[in-house]
């Protein structure tokens, strides 16, 4: 008898469905997203998610980013109506926010991501440079399914856990959540429309689900990365800068090998510098019980908000990266904010 490999992270299956109705308490939301590549880096979705917060349940907030290779980048940002979250077997599976829909099909090993509308068509030197034509609009169409090949990553910020850190340990989890996170790599296969013609693809990516209260005064920026390679190696890990009190700053992740989830943390961290379009180094480095591991990556497929005004003026990269490790290479996310004045170009 062949016993499947637990991915739950030491979850009940149902915490990766989704809330069934509008949470009672106001600041709670329930998010999801993905970021999707296409094996061979022609194309990647460097995020595309949904914020649904209790205060606007039925007009959630979504975000849709494409990526082409040379450097063609089509953005939507918005907000739209709401479906019922129950799904075919009549139960709370379904997120989504105007052309944007997740299910859960099977929790933390299948899901589907849909979307269905248009987006800005601009290239990423104008994204960098705050000249985007919002105008010029094409319209796009993708359906996917993912398959989870690692378990879930879970940072479990309960109310109890967080009465019981100290006063900088509780403002880094609040800036993660206060509730959890769900983190998973996947592979997937998918049909992706633009310009009138159709494209069957392969892709490897990450998805993420959370259900959490997110406060975030005192947010100082991030760097978030992770991809999974073709023999079943992955990494994750999400740091946030150094803290001038010189007390802990939230660094935690994980290298996935031969099926053990090896807690880690970077000691090397690529923090966001500069903003150029592609090819800017990226390589991270991990302490664990492994000792160092490096792993090498140079951006691509990025895409820029520069002052982005819905994290406090902040520049933030949503991006993705080719890394290698021992021999093998593979495209996965990065993700970075930054307070600070970028070199450009």
């Amino acid at each position: 008898m062949t016993t499947r490999t637990d991915r739950t992270g030491g979850l009940a299956p149902e915490k990766d469905l989704m809330l069934p109705a509008r949470p009672d308490d106001p600041e709670m939301r329930e998010s999801a997203s993905i970021w999707l590549f296409e094996e061979n880096g022609e194309f990647g979705f460097p995020r595309i998610g949904i914020e649904a917060e209790a205060t606007s349940w039925e007009d959630r907030r979504f975000q849709a980013n494409f990526a082409l290779r040379d450097g063609r980048i089509l953005n939507d940002n918005g907000s739209g109506p709401a479906p019922s979250a129950t799904g075919p077997d009549g139960r709370p599976t379904v997120l989504g926010a105007g052309p944007v829909t997740f299910r859960c099909v099977e929790p933390f090993r299948t899901w589907t991501v849909h979307f269905d509308g248009s987006a800005t068509d601009s290239h990423v030197d104008h994204q960098i440079a705050r000249s985007v034509d919002p105008a010029r609009r094409t319209p796009l169409r993708f359906d996917v399914e993912l398959t989870m090949v690692t378990p879930a990553w879970v940072q479990d910020n309960s109310p109890e856990r967080v009465a019981q850190m100290s006063e900088a340990e509780s403002i880094e989890a609040a800036n993660m959540g206060i509730g959890y996170r769900i983190e998973q790599l996947f592979r997937a296969e998918g049909r992706f429309e633009i310009d009138g013609r159709v494209r069957d693809f392969k892709a490897v990516g990450s998805r993420i689900h959370r259900q959490s209260v997110r406060p975030l005064a005192g947010f100082r920026g991030h760097c978030w990365q992770s991809a999974v390679f073709p023999d079943g190696r992955a990494f994750g890990y999400i740091a946030y800068p150094p803290r001038e009190d010189g007390s802990d700053a939230y660094n935690e992740g994980y290298l996935h090998i031969d099926g053990r989830m090896i807690p880690a943390r970077a000691v090397k961290a690529p923090w966001l510098r500069r903003a150029i379009g592609s090819g800017d180094d990226v390589a991270v480095e991990f302490e664990s019980e492994l000792g160092i591991t490096r792993i090498e990556g140079v951006t691509t497929l990025s895409t820029f908000r520069i002052g982005n005004p819905d994290m406090g003026g902040f520049n933030l990269q949503q991006s993705g990266a080719r890394y290698r490790w021992d021999g093998q290479s593979a495209y996965g996310m990065i993700e970075r904010s930054s307070p600070h004045a970028l070199e450009l170009g």
